[in-house]
């Protein structure tokens, strides 16, 4: 066999090997590059501008295994614009410190880009229930909790309605999710009105318009019940959220599968916005306690500011 025919046949071998994991047809073996553990999530922006891909520290073993104390893998679901690194670059080491296998991607953006989740909700989600699956698929388990911010909090609800989420997810755990839309003080409504501008957004944000207050998007996605039984659904919001607005439209219609949490309950001292929500330590504290409810702890409550003023 010459040597040209065994370079072919190795490159042969690693691209079916590369298109079997990338179609879910195996289960990967291996455990993705991370990043270091950020403060915030403006220096986790800056790290990642020179690393898009890079997956948050903790995150991404495929070679992980759940325990019985916690036997469904925690995925991460991104926010509008927000790559997974950027998001998740604090909590997913706590969750992964905590005993959970947690994933996170990138979706809903030009692959390799540094913007995420701006295309049609839709087809986000389509992409991460695909990684959904790819993770059961890997781990074992039977069922997914999903932690998700803003948008990655409200998506998810488009799975489970009508991507068949509703059978693979235990829990879904939103900080300051869009489930309502925003107005952006009145500012998005505003443009939404005005001829052109809606198409112009659209171009590079399409989930943007889609979670304006009024949205067709929205308004099919709650219609006929904001949630199902057997899931459990937890947000956590904070009063200060300055995407989000007014801040109570992220909280669900209350059902007995439903816990809205104000995060100035647990904390007054708590002054997070909606970018700092994924990196405050009570908000962290309020997620490893709806993953792990039988073994919650009150969160210390400590002095926390926006990430900006």
């Amino acid at each position: 066999m010459g040597a040209t025919t065994r370079r072919w046949l190795t490159a042969a071998a690693g691209t079916a090997l590369a298109l079997a994991l990338g179609a879910g047809t195996a289960q990967a073996a291996e455990k993705e590059p991370t990043g270091p553990v950020q403060p915030n999530i403006l220096t986790a922006a800056v790290y990642s501008l020179g690393a898009p891909t890079i997956a948050p520290p903790g995150a991404n073993d495929w070679n992980c295994r759940p325990s019985e104390r916690h036997p469904n893998p925690v995925l991460l679901s991104n926010g509008t614009t927000a790559n997974a690194y950027e998001n998740w670059a604090g909590l997913s080491r706590k969750l992964a410190d905590a005993g959970y296998c947690v994933f996170a991607g990138n979706f809903g953006g030009a692959p390799g880009s540094f913007l995420q989740t701006v295309g049609p909700i839709a087809d986000t989600t389509k992409a991460l229930a695909a990684f959904g699956d790819r993770i059961l698929q890997a781990t074992g388990a039977t069922k997914l909790d999903v932690v998700g911010h803003s948008q990655g909090g409200m998506n998810v609800r488009y799975w489970i309605k009508y991507l068949g989420g509703a059978d693979k997810i235990s829990r879904l755990i939103g900080l300051s999710p869009s489930n309502h839309g925003t107005d952006l003080f009145g500012l998005l409504s505003t443009l939404e009105r005005i001829p052109g501008v809606p198409a112009a957004l659209g171009t590079v944000c399409q989930a943007c318009n889609e979670q304006a207050v009024g949205s067709d998007f929205l308004g099919d996605l709650n219609s006929g019940g904001e949630t199902v039984p057997g899931i459990q659904y937890t947000v956590i919001q904070t009063r200060y959220d300055d995407v989000v607005t007014p801040y109570t439209s992220a909280f669900l219609a209350p059902a007995p599968n439903v816990k809205n949490i104000l995060l100035q309950n647990v904390c007054g001292l708590d002054f997070t916005d909606h970018l700092g929500i994924t990196y405050d330590p009570v908000a962290a504290g309020l997620v490893l306690n709806a993953l792990d409810p039988a073994h919650a702890k009150t969160p210390p409550c400590v002095p926390v500011l926006p990430v900006i003023s």
